[in-house]
Order: C-alpha cells, then structure tokens, then sequence
C-alpha cells in the first residue's frame, strides 16, 4: 500500500477526527469523550480497542516484532481565540498544541494499517494517552501495562508544530538530548497566622516563601553546572486572603529542566534541601510534593535515523530533514524512551502567511490541516518498513 496516497485519499477523514476532538477538548488525566470517541473509531475501523489505564490501546498484525505508535491527545486549561469555526466553546480548554492532530492522525493509520494487515509483517501496537501536559499520561500507561502483551521492541511519536514554516519538515535528534527533563514540585510553607499589625507574634510563611524563591533561583546561577542547560521556573505563588491577615500556610509550584541527568539530581535534591533549611531558619516548616518526574528526551540514534530514512523516500512534496533540533520544553514520551528504543519528531504544521505568527501554546495559534495526511501516512509507512526490516 502507498500510504501517502491513501492518506491524502482520507483527508478529510482525518480533519473531521480533528475537529470533533478540537471542539471537544478535554484537559488532564481523565478525557471520557475523547477515550470514548478513539475506542468507537477504532472499532469501527475493525480494530479491539482496550482501555489502558485513562488511555486506550489496540493492536494490528500477525506477532513477531511489534512497534508501540504513540499519541497523545489532551488540550491546555486555557480559553482559545483562534477564530476557527470549530473552536472549543468552553473557555477553559483549548488545544493550542496540537495534540487533537497526533490522535487523528494515528487514528488513520490504524485504519490504514488494518487495511494492509495481512502484509504486516509483525505487530504495531497503538497508544493514545491522556494527560501529556500534565506529564501523567504516559506514567499511568505504564503502570498498566503498555509495554506488555505484547511487548514493544521499539516506539515512534509524533508531535506538530506551529510558525511561518511549509509543510513537510521534520526536526529530530539522533546525535543527544532532544527535550529537558522536567521535575514539576509543589512546596507548601506552614508558619502561624495572625494580625497583620502583630507580625512578631506570628510566623510569616509569606516572607519564608519569599526567601525559598530566592534561594531557588541562586541555585542555577551558583550551584548548576554552567557546561549544561538548566531551567528553574517558579510559576505560581499563592498566599493570603486579606491585607491585615498573617495566613498560614504559602505555596510555591514549579518546574527544573535539564538536558543533563547529574545536574537534574543535583537540582531536584538541592530544592528539597534549600525549601526546608530555610524554612527551618525562619521558623517555619516545608513540605515538598513532587508533581511531576519525567527524564530528559534522549532518542535512540539507530533508530531514529532509520526512521528518517524511510520518510525521506515517501514522496512527501517539501519533505525536507532538519536534523539535532533541540528543546527546553518537556515530553513525557520520554518515559517511554528511557525503557525501549524510540523515536520523538516534529512534523511541521504551520502557514507562512499571517496565520503562522502566534506560536503553540498561544490562544491565537493556527495549525495547518494540510499535515493530517502527512503524518498518518508518516506512521503507517514508519511502522510497515520497520517491521520489514527487523525480523
């Protein structure tokens, strides 16, 4: 089967499964209406999808060697103004990375590969999760099981991109790191409140939390290997209900990323230290609760150039490689990678007229439906050649 040409038949297809997932969205963990809504597509499709943890799985083929495709499909909690008649009308979820695209674009290659099944030769196992921003989805599958029955030998994700860019490009790595670490916390500071005119009769957890940001932000610039890339973002801090009211408690969240696994420990260690000793010094207590603990991105080298190779040979018009990308931001596809050989890439998605200007993650921001059949071609033919040439 020629995959590129199949898929450009189901275009519009696989920009109608956008699109109900896009007006849809679902934020987290816990997605009913998209679990439901890949479970009944891939049934109809003559797949048995399986509930896996919060995501769902099923399998094509006829065993042997098996790949594991992954997409993940959840939005941001933020409203959208993209101006597209199928924008999400809640307000408060919007998907602004493009998630909706990776799960209709690996629903068609489901399809499209349970269409070639008899001319697989071995298993491609499908995952679509939940909960990537929140970087729980891929740890929940794990727990229940995607890397067995059957077990994958490989894995391949896909994620689009925005920008003033052509269709057609694919950024990857195959030389180091391609995405930070990400080690989210939540550090919660207990003093004792009271009136604000009598602050020597409290204990402030404000102005502990004050000297815990502090400290926090020295740590890159005193303690981090400077040789190594290295984030450390306080996001929220939240405290206090009135002017005159001493509170009890204060809480700080955020997030350390790193391209490096020493400076990663060395930087998740030093936060509890750093919290509690000062907290300590101040009287007060620091309790730390770690949101999220998702390893850098490191795909492996062998298999993502032969990856990158099978695409360079599709006949995608304006297919071109871009090759040593790398991020700051976070994926937690990592998870995965750091227990079986995989692949993470890029695939363009962008405009280069006006459309193009508001980057992922933006309330404006435009994907381009023209990538639909360019990745679940991408997918199918990916998975097919691979199982072909590793018996």
């Amino acid at each position: 089967m020629n995959y590129y040409e199949r898929a450009l038949a189901l275009r519009e297809e696989t920009v109608a499964l956008r699109r109900y997932l896009h007006t849809n969205a679902e934020v987290g963990l816990v997605m009913p209406k998209a679990k439901a809504y890949v479970m009944e597509k891939l049934a109809e499709y003559g797949l048995e999808p399986k509930e896996c943890g919060h995501g769902v799985t099923a399998t094509v083929g006829n065993g042997g060697k098996c790949i594991l495709l992954r997409a993940d499909m959840d939005a941001l909690p933020m409203g959208e103004e993209s101006g597209e008649p199928f924008a999400c009308p809640t307000g408060t979820e919007a998907h602004c990375c493009g998630h909706d695209f990776h799960a209709a674009m690996l629903l068609t290659a489901a399809k499209m590969l349970k269409e070639n099944e008899a001319n697989l030769e071995g298993t491609v196992k499908f995952m679509f999760q939940t909960g990537e921003e929140t970087f729980e989805g891929a740890k929940d599958m794990l727990e229940h099981g995607i890397l067995e029955n059957p077990a994958p030998d490989v894995a391949l994700a896909y994620h689009v991109t925005s920008g003033k860019m052509p269709i057609g490009i694919y950024m990857y790595n195959n030389t180091g790191t391609m995405m930070f670490s990400v080690d989210g916390f939540k550090i919660t500071i207990t003093g004792r409140g009271g009136h604000g005119a009598y602050p020597h009769t409290s204990i402030d957890p404000i102005n502990i939390a004050v000297h815990v940001y502090l400290a926090l932000e020295a740590l890159i610039a005193r303690e981090a290997d400077p040789n190594k890339a290295c984030v450390l973002t306080v996001g929220k801090f939240s405290a206090g209900s009135a002017a005159n009211i001493i509170p009890e408690k204060a809480e700080l969240q955020g997030t350390i990323r790193s391209n490096d696994k020493a400076n990663r420990e060395l930087l998740v260690r030093r936060m509890k230290q750093v919290a509690i000793k000062t907290a300590d010094a101040y009287g007060g207590t620091a309790e730390i609760e770690m949101l999220s603990e998702v390893p850098p991105l490191v795909c492996d080298p062998k298999l993502t150039t032969e990856f990158a190779d099978y695409m360079k040979n599709m006949g995608i018009p304006g297919a071109y490689p871009y090759s040593g990308i790398s991020a700051s931001a976070s994926e937690d596809f990592a998870s995965i990678a750091e227990k079986i050989p995989g692949t993470f890439m890029y695939i363009s998605a962008g405009y280069l007229d006006d459309r193009g200007a508001a980057p992922a993650h933006n309330p404006k921001v435009q994907f381009n439906e023209d990538v639909c059949p360019v990745g679940a071609a991408c997918y199918a033919h990916c998975a097919t050649e691979w199982l072909k040439n590793n018996k």
